[in-house]
């Protein structure tokens, strides 16, 4: 939460808003507004009703705390820089214990988490009216969970009740919650958590669609385009610019795990057990939801982020033998 307190202000204050259609549609919704608000995001209004609340008695004392700046909707950007960092710092949270279970060490899987909320889509999330840090959290569960095995359940259920509300996509990432947390959580009591998280995704469908006197149709037709975008995004990471844009979803670190398979190759550490053993299919798994996620959305580097959790453990494991992997 610090890291990113720290991370996030400045984009929280200097952000300029009238580029950004994404961020301007959830501070409507916020404020009880969904008239003008595109269909991809009118239904994702946890984020906006928790920032609501809290902007509620931030409103009272921000302008005497800040009285050069115009009240309106900074006390509302505030909440939103609060309730992001904190969500998101959740999500931190699950991939430093998700790095742990997969046989880090503490100071390294501390490192690895530090190195993965630096990305500039963390500052994004944070910062910024947007929800990409509730679904960060639901990815981030879902991983702790299975990694966690039976005592994580509550993880799990929790990312199942979440996720049909945190974004629609979730249900790409449905089947490897349910597949790989089969061990977890048995599959009645994940119907179970499923049913409730998608019977408040109906209701709030119909609140919504009601408010506005629409119809459901429009969500449909709103999820068959995402997929005119998977041509254009396949063309876009085959180019330079879509390359660069992939490096740099986490920064040069994502340069340190190359670099230890080629040490690791070069040096005694070759005959040794290795590193990353216990990744597995579930890693494998997890980055092809994240893929598909990319291919759907367009937008490559914000998408990417998703594989967090397994970015963190992966790092995290070379942290924790960088002793062996250096050695020659």
């Amino acid at each position: 939460m610090a890291a990113l307190a720290n991370l996030a202000y400045p984009m929280y204050v200097h952000f300029d808003f009238s580029h950004s259609l994404d961020t301007r549609s959830y501070l409507r919704m916020a404020a009880g507004r969904f008239d003008s608000v595109k269909v991809t995001h009118r239904y994702r209004v946890l984020v906006p009703a928790a920032a609501a609340v809290v902007a509620a008695p931030v409103s009272k004392i921000y302008g005497r705390i800040w009285p050069q700046r115009p009240a309106g909707l900074w006390p509302l950007r505030f909440a939103f820089y609060l309730v992001n960092c904190l969500l998101l710092a959740a999500a931190g949270a699950c991939w430093f214990n998700g790095a742990r279970l997969a046989g880090a060490s503490p100071p390294a899987a501390a490192l690895a988490m530090l190195a993965a909320l630096t990305s500039r889509w963390a500052e994004y999330a944070a910062g910024l009216p947007l929800t990409d840090s509730l679904y960060l959290l639901v990815f981030g569960l879902g991983y702790y969970a299975i990694r966690r095995g039976p005592r994580g359940a509550w993880a799990l259920a929790i990312a199942l009740v979440l996720g049909p509300l945190a974004k629609e996509s979730f249900f790409l990432l449905l089947p490897w919650l349910c597949w790989f947390g089969r061990k977890t959580l048995a599959w009645p009591k994940q119907i179970l958590a499923l049913a409730g998280g998608v019977s408040a995704l109906v209701a709030v469908h119909l609140f919504v669609d009601n408010h506005l006197d629409t119809n459901t149709t429009a969500s449909v037709t709103n999820a068959f385009q995402h997929l005119e975008n998977i041509v254009y995004s396949m063309h876009r990471a085959a180019s330079a610019k879509g390359i660069g844009e992939l490096l740099s979803v986490f920064g040069l670190y994502t340069l340190v795990i190359p670099i230890a398979f080629y040490l690791r190759k070069s040096s005694r550490a070759h005959s040794e057990p290795i590193f990353y053993a216990s990744l597995g299919w579930a890693e494998i798994g997890l980055l092809a939801v994240v893929a598909i996620h990319m291919l759907l959305s367009g937008d490559l580097g914000r998408m990417g982020y998703l594989a967090a959790p397994v970015f963190c453990s992966a790092l995290a494991l070379v942290f924790t033998h960088w002793r062996r992997l250096v050695r020659t």
